[in-house]
């Protein structure tokens, strides 16, 4: 599973609701009961900001555990003593393209090109398909790429694949394509993608105590202890461009 990103911001005082989905999928997750109590997961936290106004704190939650290149949707609304639901707040999002190494997938395309090059055996074939099924499907696409930017001369990735590997074989492949977006793929045809990682510091914070089940709370971020440290969450992603970087 690749690895993105979403922080929620949320005032201090109330007690809060999110419900995290994407597509079909959704979770619910109370700010109090489950971030600030110790949700048992590595996936979600509850982190301070760095607040500009003292006297102002402000809350996130951070997922970091979804799927790249997903659409996400973000639910938030606060619940008072009595149960009643604020009004819904929604944030949407989409993750960052799925990281790929440029230069393995070069690497590849020119290994596919000698394989297809020529009179072409059956353990030739199978090497190939078999490069071409153990990839990502963002990499795939940027093995085309490469493939057409260096040999479609010879022959587009498509034509070549269809006419050495059969169109059954072929076809398993290609479809893996339409897996990709379109926003991805429109970066995969960069001329140049190059990765870094990014590292961003938060404050992770929890509750001191553990309130009893069915126990009405008020403001309980202003009446609970709250221990918070710091901490960094590390994000590799890939940069595109039509020139390389320094």
């Amino acid at each position: 599973m690749g690895e993105a990103a979403a922080a929620t911001q949320i005032r201090e005082g109330s007690p809060i609701a999110v419900n995290q989905g994407g597509g079909d999928r959704g979770e619910f997750l109370s700010f109090a009961d489950d971030l600030l109590s110790g949700l048992g997961t590595s996936c979600v936290a509850a982190g301070r900001s760095h607040g500009e106004v003292p006297e102002v704190s402000i809350y996130s939650v951070i997922f970091k555990c979804l799927e790249p290149d997903g659409l996400y949707k973000f639910t938030l609304y606060a619940v008072d003593t009595r149960g009643r639901h604020s009004e819904l707040s929604t944030v949407t999002l989409r993750t960052a393209c799925p990281l790929v190494d440029d230069n393995k997938a070069e690497e590849i395309a020119d290994k596919i090109y000698n394989l297809y090059n020529g009179y072409t055996s059956g353990k030739e074939q199978q090497t190939a398909y078999n490069t071409l099924m153990e990839v990502s499907a963002s990499m795939l696409f940027r093995v085309q790429h490469h493939y057409n930017s260096h040999y479609e001369k010879f022959g587009d990735f498509v034509w070549r694949s269809e006419d050495e590997l059969g169109p059954r074989k072929a076809h398993l492949i290609l479809r893996r394509l339409e897996r990709v977006s379109s926003h991805c793929s429109s970066l995969l045809r960069s001329a140049y993608i190059q990765s870094r990682v990014d590292t961003v510091p938060y404050l992770f914070c929890r509750s001191e105590e553990v309130r009893p089940a069915g126990m009405v709370w008020y403001s309980i971020l202003k009446d609970t202890k709250i221990t918070c440290e710091e901490k960094m969450v590390s994000m590799a992603r890939n940069t595109y461009g039509e020139s390389k970087g320094r």
